[in-house]
């Protein structure tokens, strides 16, 4: 399994690192080679403790987080989350009856920067991301956005080749926000 862990103000022991592994061993079956499984532990305050786990299948990315007062309640909580996102993708390539990657264009593998500011009373911005956008439909937005298990997405519309954002609406449906420039 090629595993990659990145520890954010935390410092996992031995031990927790070992039922991680076990843990996440059970998405072995599902990975290729080149497939990646990254975990990053953050600490933040006295008693906020965040899991992410994003795992790259076949070029494809699910991802999910959890805040709890306890890194290892995280890995019981985070693991049926990343389970719903790999079970949406399956169901959805099943639907299509068709590869995810045959129907639509391969896009670059996600490059994501971020910048964690210190903060100071003034500033309202503290986390800065960077990434590359894909030329997709919103319909593929939507499906990108629901894997990620995101609020919003951030494309650039293959219909009219310009930077779109698609968000979950309160209702359950969708939005789509298209600057005019």
């Amino acid at each position: 399994m090629n595993l990659e862990i990145t520890q954010k103000n935390y410092n996992a022991n031995q031990r927790f690192i070992k039922v991680l592994e076990s843990k996440l061993s059970k998405f072995e079956k599902l990975l290729d080679e080149n497939d990646k499984i990254k975990v990053t532990l953050i600490k933040e305050g006295s008693n906020n403790y965040t899991m992410e786990i994003s795992i790259s299948i076949k070029n494809k990315i699910v991802k999910a987080a959890v805040t709890s007062f306890n890194m290892w309640d995280n890995i019981d909580l985070v693991l049926p989350k990343i389970e719903r996102q790999i079970s949406k993708t399956s169901e959805k390539s099943e639907r299509k009856n068709v590869d995810f990657h045959a129907t639509y264009p391969k896009k670059e593998q996600v490059k994501e920067h971020v910048i964690e500011k210190k903060s100071k009373a003034s500033d309202k911005i503290v986390k800065e991301k960077k990434f590359s956008v894909s030329i997709i439909t919103a319909n593929q937005a939507i499906e990108e956005m629901e894997m990620l298990d995101h609020s919003f997405y951030i494309f650039i519309n293959a219909e009219n080749n310009k930077v779109s954002v698609i968000y979950k609406r309160f209702d359950g449906n969708y939005g789509l926000i298209t600057p005019e420039y």
